[in-house]
């Protein structure tokens, strides 16, 4: 059954997956005029202003919607996935992480100013993503792919966005028993499973506001704490930055170089950066836009600044600075095979000391429960666009069940089932993003020219909707009729 999946998995994350991500990436890139670049100052500043001055709203805020999609993308990924892809295809995979995260930017971006403008008011809170942008974009024709794409975000609810999470926390609290003397026990993993299926249950019943509140405050103070700690390293070890840079760069075209023949080809070193960059930040996936429909602004290029600082804040950032960690640690890296944590565990070790290994354990654990939470709202808008708004209780309860079984359970093939489920969501996002970059460039060409969107909030909608009739709505959204635009969109 495993060598199945691993083969169904190398189709689907292979060559020509990775080929579609980055060229849909590059297709927005000219179609937005290079947003990623050009509207990164503005991105930065809107950020900044919102981080320091958090707006209060009876919705969603933008910097909430911001730490939910975070929340999912900021993990594991992070931590283990930029060591695996250092081991596997040398240091240079990390400029293709970069190049990937450069691509991703725009395509984030994207997918947050469409959720935006084709999201629907339903019982008093804004709902969008992928589905809505396939329903009321591309038309009601297209609504089966619109609902193929809610059933794969459903199953990777459970998968990656639970079962293989959960296990993380589990294994981290142990490693952390252990180095206090402990012995870690299956009943003490069944609690912590209980307790945690507990607190999770009740903030999928609260709700995107629940869960964007607690994502603004655990997300930035968990990726704060990282980050303070690979900037003493760094620091204590500044003299190793420009050889960590320079093997970055030369491992990039020529591996073998670098890492003595181990690595093999350019071509595993490019596919090996990419392929964990899309992991890592999850541009092309389309489930972010999902946390960034809620939030309450007056443009959806607005919105869609806050998906460029994402990919920057989770690749360029995080991921870096992990990258750096372990190239100026001097702990020496086993080329060929996949260490996961357990490299980045042992450079911060060779620095700061043996009690890392705990913090390390404490962020591990901090990234995938809030990663639990952004994909539970995932999985139940998802799961509502499929079956209506009754289904919200019963799906926080199947995920409470799974969190406790994944708590006592080995969950190695539910993740390779995830990575394909994951892999699958991106193609019906993907078509969605090309067919749409028309209206995303209009709007992109509105915001640049100073269009607030003003309308966007005073008219009114259509009729209300309800959770149930979502799926069978042949309708725009509120935001998406043509009069509901600034005048100087509707010239653009």
């Amino acid at each position: 059954m495993k060598e199945v999946l691993e083969s169904i998995n190398g189709i689907v994350w292979g060559v020509p997956a990775l080929i579609l991500i980055l060229g849909v990436g590059l297709y927005l890139s000219i179609r937005t005029g290079f947003a990623q670049i050009t509207l990164f100052p503005r991105a930065l500043r809107s950020f900044l202003r919102k981080f320091r001055c958090r707006e209060a709203t009876d919705g969603v805020s933008p910097m909430q919607a911001l730490c939910t999609a975070l929340a999912a993308t900021v993990g594991t990924g992070n931590l283990a996935g930029v060591a695996g892809a250092m081991a596997i295809g040398g240091p240079g995979s990390i400029f293709w992480m970069w190049i990937c995260a450069l691509l991703g930017m725009v395509t984030k971006y994207a997918e947050a100013t469409l959720a935006v403008r084709y999201r629907v008011r339903c019982n008093g809170e804004w709902i969008g993503g992928p589905m809505y942008i396939i329903q009321n974009g591309l038309g009601e024709k297209w609504r089966w792919l619109s609902m193929l794409y809610a059933f794969f975000g459903v199953v990777a609810a459970f998968g990656v966005g639970n079962a293989t999470q959960i296990n993380a926390v589990i294994t981290g609290v142990n490693e952390a028993v252990l180095f206090f003397g402990g012995t870690p026990t299956p009943a003490g993993n069944l609690i912590m499973g209980a307790v945690l299926a507990a607190v999770i249950a009740l903030m999928l019943l609260g709700g995107a506001r629940r869960i964007g509140r607690t994502a603004e405050t655990l997300v930035p103070f968990a990726a704060a704490a990282y980050l303070l700690l690979g900037l003493f390293v760094l620091i204590a070890r500044i003299q190793d930055i420009p050889a960590a840079f320079a093997a970055i760069f030369e491992g990039a075209f020529s591996p073998r170089a670098v890492t003595g023949g181990i690595v093999g080809s350019f071509l595993t070193t490019l596919r090996i950066g990419v392929s964990r960059g899309v992991f890592t930040n999850e541009a092309g996936m389309g489930t972010a836009s999902i946390a960034h429909a809620g939030a309450e602004v007056t443009h959806p290029a607005e919105q869609g600044l806050m998906g460029i600082m994402e990919v920057f804040l989770d690749t360029i950032v995080i991921c870096t600075m992990t990258a750096l960690v372990i190239l100026v640690s001097g702990v020496p890296i086993p080329y060929g095979v996949d260490t996961g944590a357990v490299l980045t565990t042992r450079a911060f070790e060779a620095v700061c000391g043996g009690w890392v290994s705990v913090f390390i354990a404490a962020a591990l654990c901090c990234f995938a429960f809030a990663t639990v939470l952004g994909w539970g709202l995932y999985g139940a808008r998802c799961a509502q666009y499929l079956f209506g708004s009754d289904v919200r209780r019963s799906f926080a309860l199947l995920q409470a069940v799974t969190v406790v079984l994944s708590a006592v359970l080995n969950t190695g093939t539910v993740w390779l089932l995830s990575e394909i489920v994951n892999g699958l969501m991106a193609i019906p996002n993907l078509i969605a993003l090309a067919a749409l970059s028309t209206e995303l460039r209009r709007l992109t060409i509105d915001y640049r020219h100073g269009g607030t969107y003003e309308s966007f909030h005073q008219c009114k909608p259509l009729r209300a909707l309800s959770y149930a009739e979502i799926p069978s709505s042949g309708g725009k959204s509120q935001a998406g009729g043509q009069e509901n635009l600034s005048s100087e969109y509707r010239s653009a």
